[in-house]
């Protein structure tokens, strides 16, 4: 009797280990999930408090999640190449494992010899407090770094889709998680098998959730296979492994590949849509579709301008910094802006009674469109018609240098007001840019180079570059945008008129 007591008392002790799970946070942008791009720690690996521990990307910028506990990694919820909600789980940390023993979990969820206490195999069933979709402001963690968080918009947006798949009979995220659902059938999607212990599964992911895909965790597939299943459109839920205990190998992903038209396999190969080229594709299509766009062309003779950037380049206050044409054409645009305001302006539709307004900023974010590891992004200077030449020149140089190492933040990709896209840099001569929504105008930078100009009165060779401008016709008629590009041509001819406008 007093062995059953004490076996039934181990038991308790073993589901009230101390453990947190860290739910995926709102991370200021507004938007409603992230993709995870690669893990920094390995399961069983013990973690501090705001060690860097999964890099996610959202379809604005690449973010290190840092770890809110201390502990040791248990449960990795999601793999690289799923995507996950705002609000469902991330990963799972035992704050309670003990370092003076050397009790660390081992990869197949149990514990090392040294403990006899194999808490990490508490099971996380549908239903149960640590699987529901609903986040609580008592179990979830603050983030470190984002500040404190109470009943934000993290629990009312996964509240809004719960009922609303409840009320619709769809099994969205809320009814997946308290519904227990059929085995899979034979030659559809399934779990593999994973390490057991007293009957329980060792992971929460070793049981696919009902009502979504099979996740990516739920199958054996090391990194590169994933990433090669993502890149060829192969779903790896659907694929029986012929490696070591089911695991799935580039032969078995290359097999699955399915000829369409009759077309040989390894004649196409398919890139899911995702993450910032998805951003992209969708902001264009709203560009294209809801503004009214013209472009004007301007072909310029910089040689003024390139010479003068000589001069400013040899300047003491410009030793540590690159002066680019970039600098020239941004500052020209800023004061083009300040004769003209309406440029620097966005539409808003009409809502409810209220009319349709044009927002005419009073404060100039100048986006940069710049070509990066992740696709096009388009981060700006923030207040950058309060700058000084010589600020704006570090300002650009930090802009691009950190874009182009795809470590743009959130923050400096929203709210911008009005674009250069500087496309010369490619070699090309001038291009058609289309808008940077809800932006009303966008300058292109042609590629600048020796070309015949007529030049008092006399056939020359000179420096000539050539720009598009494109605005949206609602709010930009033709002359205020040929007023704005002929501002901007004139001071790129003749620096001395920068000085005399500013």
């Amino acid at each position: 009797m007093l062995l059953s007591r004490l076996g039934f008392l181990g038991r308790q002790l073993e589901v009230t280990v101390p453990r947190e799970q860290f739910r995926l946070p709102d991370l200021g942008e507004g938007l409603p999930d992230a993709e995870i791009v690669r893990w920094l720690v390995e399961v069983g690996e013990r973690v501090t408090v705001n060690q860097p521990i999964v890099e996610v990307e959202t379809a604005k910028a690449l973010v290190d999640m840092p770890s809110p506990f201390a502990g040791v990694l248990t449960t990795r919820h999601a793999e690289p190449g799923d995507t996950v909600e705002v609000g469902q789980p991330l990963m799972t940390i035992d704050t309670g494992a003990d370092t003076a023993t050397g009790d660390t979990p081992t990869t197949d969820g149990t514990r090392g010899p040294e403990s006899h206490r194999q808490r990490d195999h508490v099971p996380f069933t549908p239903g149960s407090d640590e699987q529901t979709d609903e986040p609580s402001d008592e179990r979830m963690p603050v983030l470190v770094g984002y500040g404190p968080r109470g009943p934000s918009r993290v629990s009312r947006r996964t509240s809004r889709r719960g009922s609303r798949t409840d009320s619709t009979g769809g099994t969205g995220a809320t009814a997946a998680a308290h519904t227990a659902g059929p085995a899979p059938a034979a030659g559809q999607a399934r779990a593999t098998s994973a390490p057991t212990t007293a009957g329980r599964p060792a992971s929460p992911d070793s049981a696919q959730r009902p009502g979504r895909p099979a996740r990516a965790v739920a199958v054996l597939a090391k990194p590169p296979v994933r990433k090669l299943a993502r890149d060829l459109g192969v779903d790896l839920g659907t694929i029986a492994g012929t490696g070591p205990h089911g695991t799935i190998s580039r032969a078995d992903v290359e097999a699955a590949r399915v000829p369409t038209n009759g077309q040989d396999a390894g004649q196409v190969r398919r890139i899911p849509v995702t993450g910032v080229r998805r951003a992209i594709a969708q902001a264009m299509v709203a560009s294209a579709a809801n503004a009214p766009q013209v472009t004007e062309f301007v072909s310029v003779d910089v040689t003024e301008t390139v010479a003068a950037r000589e001069r400013l380049a040899a300047l003491s206050e410009f030793a540590d910094v690159k002066v680019t044409p970039l600098l020239f054409v941004a500052k020209a645009l800023l004061t083009a802006v300040s004769r003209q305001p309406m440029i620097n302006s966005r539409w808003e539709d009409a809502v409810g009674d209220a009319p349709a307004q044009i927002v005419v900023h009073e404060y100039v974010n100048l986006g940069i469109a710049v070509a990066s590891p992740r696709g096009l992004v388009v981060p700006n200077i923030a207040n950058a018609d309060e700058m000084s030449l010589v600020e704006l020149a570090h300002a650009l140089h930090e802009l691009t240098m950190t874009a182009r190492s795809g470590k743009s933040t959130p923050e400096t990709l929203r709210g911008g007001t009005i674009t250069i896209t500087n496309i010369g840099v490619f070699g090309v001569d001038i291009g058609t840019p289309i808008l940077n929504p809800p932006e009303a105008a966008i300058l292109a930078l042609g590629a600048i180079r020796p070309m015949p100009w007529v030049h008092q009165g006399e056939l020359a060779v000179r420096t000539v570059a050539q720009l598009a401008l494109t605005f949206d016709h609602r709010i930009v008629d033709g002359e205020l945008g040929s007023k704005v590009l002929a501002d901007v041509a004139r001071m790129l001819a003749d620096p001395a008129v920068t000085l005399a406008w500013n």
